[in-house]
């Protein structure tokens, strides 16, 4: 047996004991080093299930409850029958994407878009929030020495702004506005300033976030509750306004004020997860053609894209760390910590290691 933190329901996660997986073929067994939680954690808990499923999950055939933790580094601990190309002891990032590879949207390649999909600590298979966890070979990414395992637990956010900021039509030059300075707003301001945006502004209201978005690299931080978006990102853009804007809040008021803040044939990128269903204004659109499109966490190669510019000092998401905490801290000093205090935490990492009752 082992510990994993599991959700059984609304506000209601436990240290429970479960079996340990067994390794098989095309399988790697990990024994993860750092997990974050994720907004979507955060929803789930709050909410009640949502993504996770409560009947039977069409790849994993698993429910609630379940073992938390999608984003997560560790070190292979055994190999599975078939696994030649890595080996025990290889410290490694895990991609948590669940896949059925046959519906049309996988043999074209768009795992991410799989019309059965789910992840690793949502939808079953175990998660990073346990002792072990058993994966496909496929999901596991080696890090190099350069990148310490919870730097590596990070990648899994930055992949989702990787993805979304090469998934849009955003060019090296252009003006770009953000909605959001959370986890994954701070993530693609520090993707684009990588990849040669102009102008990054960022519509943040609470002030310790709009202090972490100017650290990592936004021109311009305004804040929604005191000055008006549309206006001042039009003045800041020789009145055109932006080319693209990235939405990684997901709220009403600053969907229609990113639309109206984007230049003619300017691009809305929809990063957020919808809690609920919301108004578009399809004129606005129309008579400047615009464009809204959505963006799905990440691809093959985004998670090797993301290690590579780690390992070569271009990227370094260190600061996004804000907490790190134990095992038997996951709820008080976690889940608890992102509902009470989320204006002064980015992102809250579990040692994985401590924290778990011996008998």
């Amino acid at each position: 047996m082992m510990k994993a933190v599991r959700f059984h329901g609304q506000r209601d996660i436990r240290l429970d004991d479960v079996e340990i997986m067994q390794c098989g073929r095309g399988q790697v067994k990990v024994k993860p080093s750092f997990a974050g939680i994720c907004g979507s954690d955060l929803h789930e808990y709050l909410g009640g299930a949502s993504l996770m499923p409560t009947s039977p999950h069409p790849i994993t055939k698993e429910k609630v409850p379940l073992t938390m933790g999608h984003e997560f580094s560790g070190t292979i601990e055994e190999i599975g029958e078939d696994v030649h190309d890595i080996k025990v002891g290889s410290r490694v990032a895990v991609q948590p994407i669940i896949y059925d590879g046959t519906c049309n949207a996988c043999k074209e390649g768009y795992i991410n878009c799989c019309d059965n999909n789910g992840f690793v600590g949502l939808s079953g298979w175990g998660g990073g929030l346990s002792e072990h966890v058993v994966v496909p070979r496929k999901s596991v990414y080696e890090i190099p020495d350069s990148v310490s395992m919870d730097i590596a637990a990070l990648i899994e956010p930055l992949a989702v702004a990787w993805h979304a900021v090469n998934t849009s039509p955003f060019k090296k030059g252009d003006s770009v506005l953000i909605l959001g300075g959370g986890p994954i707003g701070l993530a693609v301001i520090q993707m684009l300033k990588i990849k040669g945006a102009e102008k990054i502004i960022v519509s943040e209201v609470a002030s310790r976030r709009r202090e972490f978005a100017r650290q990592f690299g936004a021109h311009y931080v305004l804040d929604p509750t005191k000055d008006d978006i549309v206006s001042r990102v039009r003045e800041l853009c020789e009145g055109s306004g932006v080319n693209v804007a990235f939405d990684a809040a997901g709220v009403q008021a600053g969907l229609d004020q990113a639309v109206q803040a984007i230049r003619a044939r300017g691009t809305l990128v929809n990063i957020a997860i919808w809690e609920k269903q919301v108004t578009i204004t399809p004129n606005w659109f129309c008579f400047r053609e615009r464009r809204y499109m959505g963006v799905a966490t990440y691809q093959d190669g985004d998670f090797q894209d993301v290690i590579d510019v780690i390992a070569s000092g271009r990227l370094n998401p260190g600061p996004m760390i804000t907490s790190k905490i134990r095992m038997d801290e996951v709820e008080e000093k976690g889940f608890k910590a992102l509902v009470n205090d989320k204006d002064n935490h980015i992102k809250i990492l579990i040692d994985v290691g401590l924290g778990v009752p011996r008998d």
